[in-house]
């Protein structure tokens, strides 16, 4: 099937696609220097051209966020073959998002060492101790070649992710044993399952929300903070956010093949009518796995069954059966990893472990933060914990009331389930106590699948930008502050120069329109990829 991009077009895609790669390369190669590398077992330590960018740290971190910066501006190039009117087709998209990702597969992990906390975590639960109890140093002790790669300020606290990821990360400690590069290319596996399943699960909400499949993936599959964060940075939200999405579009299938009046008796339905009855049941099993991830997924879950009462007419009686059946389900579900991974329910009780991170994306913790300066420049003490305390309460209290009007919009049919969901996971994170780069994608994925109206588009370009850019101070090792002066002028010059060396060979401005005779695409008889936007 030929593109519906003219010439000029796809030379400029194939350019974009070229420039971004190399911001990808560079970045992979910059992370062997400035990347957050383990303590002990690193396999480039002795290595001289591998260890020659250690051994020239601000170099590596310019590399490093010159890459990012590349990339980045690649992205943003590329949406003119993802927003406009001639759309580059899912394969051309596809190909860009396996070809920018190659490189950070190999690289060091980046911009966090939260993966070794993994690894210690997942090798607790496999010495037959509870993760949820104890921390890395006190469960495997100080010595230990994943404790050693822990920051110290996670060494004693217990995990707060949920049984199913800890099962699972017990399964890579026993196949890869104390081997941590083997240990962390697993993860990283298992970070590419997770992505895989944002590719197939959000052009399929995306169609039914009446959004073109490729601006869809574009904003959220090829988002510069998945590369940094979820590719390079090997977090789970990749499964997570993965799970949540194939787990809601399984379930909206079963809410629309459903009828519209009261369930009836299992007993009573036909075989034709067990469809809806399965897709809910493995979208519910799904969504309640990413819950086992982390827990702010299980949202989706609520806005399915609000979707299904407004489905079975918005009565008290739809919304507890819905809500009801669906509640229990899940229930069932948590029970039965808790159960199958030995862990039960522990992680509820360590659901704030990471609350201990005062975060400035966070703004309750921030205007905290700055009350508590307030106080002290006034000589009234410093009383930053006990704001703390109330601010962070009064965002949870928000975080409630908005979702609970969110709900009661999608229960009575004022709102898409899949927008409800997106905003809702975007108030959560905004809202929330700790706020981190990567968490922006819990809300920015979901929402590319529904949000059509440019002001959304242009606010997501410009947080994506921002937080991807600067967001990252450094990464996993602690640079000096002259370092990252150093690396972010540097950075700024050569990017500067990359422009304006390409500026009359890439997208930088607006291509022109092209002949509407000569490069129309050729008629197949059916619908391109381009341009499926709805069903």
């Amino acid at each position: 099937m030929g593109s519906p991009l003219n010439d000029i077009e796809l030379v400029a895609l194939r350019r974009t696609r070229l420039f971004g790669a190399t911001g990808t390369v560079l970045m992979a190669i910059g992370a062997l220097g400035a990347g957050a590398r383990p303590v002990m077992q690193d396999p480039t330590f002795g290595v001289r051209l591998l260890n020659l960018p250690s051994r020239i740290q601000t170099v590596s971190l310019t590399m490093t966020t010159t890459g990012a910066v590349m990339m980045a501006l690649a992205w943003l190039m590329l949406g003119r073959f993802a927003l406009g009117r001639r759309r580059m087709t899912r394969g051309q998209l596809d190909r860009t998002l396996v070809l920018w990702m190659l490189p950070l597969l190999v690289a060091p992990p980046m911009y966090s060492k939260d993966v070794y906390s993994y690894l210690a975590q997942s090798q607790i639960a496999g010495n037959g101790l509870d993760p949820y109890r104890v921390g890395p140093a006190p469960g495997l002790g100080l010595d230990h070649v994943f404790t050693l790669s822990v920051p110290s300020l996670w060494r004693e606290t217990p995990a707060p992710y949920g049984p199913l990821f800890l099962w699972i990360g017990r399964g890579i400690s026993e196949i890869t044993g104390e081997n941590i590069v083997a240990a962390v290319l697993c993860h990283r596996v298992l970070v590419l399952a997770g992505v895989g399943l944002i590719v197939w699960a959000t052009p399929r909400l995306a169609r039914r929300c009446g959004v073109a499949e490729v601006s869809a993936l574009w904003l959220g599959a090829t988002n510069p903070l998945l590369f940094m964060h979820l590719v390079a940075g090997i977090h789970n939200e990749a499964i997570m956010l993965g799970l949540m999405l194939a787990g809601t579009e399984f379930a909206l299938r079963g809410v629309e093949s459903t009828r519209r009046l009261a369930p009836q008796p299992f007993s009573a339905l036909p075989a034709t009518r067990w469809y809806p009855l399965a897709m809910l049941l493995i979208g519910t099993v799904l969504i309640t796995m990413s819950s086992q991830i982390k827990l702010p997924s299980l949202l989706a879950l609520g806005f399915v069954a609000m979707a299904l009462g407004y489905r079975w007419g918005s009565s008290v009686k739809s919304f507890i059966l819905a809500s009801g059946g669906l509640g229990l389900l899940s229930l069932a579900v948590m029970a039965v990893i808790g159960w199958a991974s030995g862990l039960g329910f522990g992680w509820l009780s360590t659901l704030g472990t990471a609350n201990v991170v005062r975060s400035w994306m966070s703004p309750p913790t921030l205007l905290a933060l700055g009350t508590g300066q307030v106080g002290i420049l006034l000589g009234l003490g410093d009383h930053t914990t006990a704001v703390l305390s109330l601010t962070r309460a009064i965002g949870v209290l928000i975080i409630m009331v908005v979702v609970t009007w969110l709900l009661l919009a999608v229960f009575r049919g004022r709102l898409h389930p899949v927008g409800g969901l997106g905003v809702a996971l975007g108030a959560t994170v905004l809202l929330f106590p700790v706020v981190q780069p990567w968490y922006l994608l819990w809300a920015i994925i979901p929402l590319a699948a529904w949000a059509t109206r440019p002001r959304f588009r242009i606010a997501t370009i410009a947080v994506t930008l921002i937080v991807g850019i600067f967001g990252p101070t450094a990464n996993g090792d602690r640079f000096a502050l002259f370092q990252i002066v150093d690396a972010t002028l540097a950075s700024t010059i050569i990017v500067l120069v990359l422009i304006g060396l390409t500026y009359n060979r890439l997208p930088w401005r607006a291509l022109p329109e092209p002949d509407p005779v000569s490069s129309a695409p050729p008629v197949t008889g059916g619908r391109t990829d381009a341009y499926a936007e709805s069903p």
